[in-house]
């Protein structure tokens, strides 16, 4: 009775929603069409339902095979490939959030039918490949009882795990395949509400530091300044002593952090507000400026005002810095990996980008991997799809990417929380090795 409800409350929410049917502005680039604010009784609400893949597979570039290399997990968000080729894959769900407003109460409704029916593992599997055929053949528990694990880097002979309470440390050495103790913590997380539950992380090049994303508590204050104390942000970590600052402010969800290959750079994939129309406010990629601050709640894309946060902040607002990078609104990015010329000449310099995908709008966007082309250190041109074909013909979906990781040896990993599958994209010609040159404190989606 209580589904059925649900589901009456579920089509009442699409028909009272604003229709977005037509075709988007041009929202790529630099320099994205932003129009009007739409606000309405309720923002649209659709999302996929999830279907098998039958004997299907995710779309890739000519040149290249898509293979899965591990099935049946248990909500699989974000990979680490190890030194001696091991991958290790981050299972589980969080958040303790409650929905505040009968729009949130609908919104949770809307997306739970976009999610798999697994119980999240809170444990990290490694994956072996003993002979280097592509085929990992040995599978075990690494670690478990963990808390939400996200965010994973490999620094100075240590494992570094990014719950969403917490950061914690295990002891490494190569070709390790489970944990010699309990984790070790570092540093302690904000985790109050944890609407945004993910937590981001990679390491700087040098290993004496990490970054760890942190999401606001709210679309946009509706929970009050309070609840939003050290949020929406990236915090730099000492991972010797845990003291941490912040790095950055006004990112509203950083979801995905790394580190430009010979460079100190940090960049980050933010996951932008809601509620105020389809083609607003475009999700993007961008250099992350130490002090920098990024809009989050009183303006987006620079100084565009958002009058619903209040009170405002004019000071705030001029100090806002421009992204780098659209990627479109609403498609949820939630992975990137710089890619290596291991990838092959078509992708040798850019970064991928795991777009979840969107519940909030009637004509669905994201659920698909691309690349964005590099030139001189910064991003140029259209986003080139490189894993779709997700979305079927029904309108349904087979899988949600989220993570991404670019094997040295050249192979894209995409973590799939949908079909609870890790995939593996490799060029059907092999290409030369890539060298690292950041050494043990690369990105965590680097390695």
């Amino acid at each position: 009775m209580m589904r059925s409800s649900l589901l009456v409350v579920g089509a009442v929410v699409i028909a009272l929603s604003a229709c977005d049917s037509g075709p988007d502005p041009v929202q790529y680039g630099p320099n994205p069409d932003l129009p009007e604010p739409q606000r309405g009784l309720l923002p649209a609400m659709k999302i996929p339902r999830p279907a098998n893949w039958g004997n299907d597979r995710p779309r890739v570039p000519q040149g290249y095979r898509i293979e899965p290399i591990a099935t049946d997990l248990r909500i699989p968000r974000q990979t680490l490939v190890l030194p001696n080729g091991d991958i290790l894959v981050a299972e589980g769900t969080g958040g303790s959030a409650h929905a505040l407003r009968p729009k949130d109460f609908i919104a949770n409704f809307i997306k739970s039918l976009g999610k798999t029916s697994v119980k999240g593992g809170n444990r990290l599997t490694l994956l072996r490949d003993a002979d280097g055929d592509g085929t990992y053949e040995a599978r075990g528990i690494f670690a478990d009882n963990l808390n939400a694990p996200y965010g994973l880097a490999l620094v100075n002979g240590a494992i570094y795990v990014a719950n969403q309470d917490s950061v914690v440390r295990f002891d490494y050495r190569d070709g390790q395949t489970e944990a010699s103790g309990p984790p070790v913590r570092v540093a302690e997380l904000p985790s109050a509400i944890n609407h945004h539950w993910t937590k981001a992380m990679t390491a700087s090049p040098d290993g004496r530091f990490l970054y760890v994303g942190i999401g606001s508590n709210s679309n946009i204050t509706e929970r009050g300044m309070d609840a939003e104390v050290d949020r929406a942000r990236v915090w730099q970590i000492d991972t010797q002593t845990g003291a941490h600052r912040p790095y950055a402010t006004g990112l509203r969800n950083p979801t995905a952090l790394a580190i430009q290959p010979g460079t100190d750079q940090l960049w980050a994939v933010v996951n932008e507000r809601d509620e105020i129309g389809p083609n607003l406010v475009p999700d993007y990629l961008t250099a992350v400026r130490e002090g920098g601050f990024y809009g989050w709640p009183y303006s987006y894309w620079g100084q565009n005002v958002d009058p619903r946060a209040q009170p405002q902040d004019p000071q705030k607002v001029a100090s806002a810095i421009r992204p780098d990078y659209s990627l479109g609104s609403h498609v949820a990015a939630l992975g990137l990996a710089f890619s290596t010329p291991a990838m092959g000449a078509g992708f040798a310099e850019g970064a991928f980008v795991g777009e979840h995908g969107s519940w909030n709008r009637s004509t669905p966007v994201g659920y698909r991997v691309i690349f964005v082309p590099f030139r001189d250190g910064r991003p140029a041109g259209d986003p080139i799809d490189f894993v779709s074909g997700f979305l079927n013909d029904d309108g349904n979906t087979r899988g949600r990417p989220v993570g991404v990781t670019v094997d040295p040896r050249g192979a894209l990993i995409v973590a799939d929380d949908l079909s609870n599958t890790v995939w593996r994209i490799t060029a059907n010609q092999p290409q030369p090795a890539a060298t690292s040159a950041s050494g043990e404190g690369q990105s965590s989606r680097t390695r």
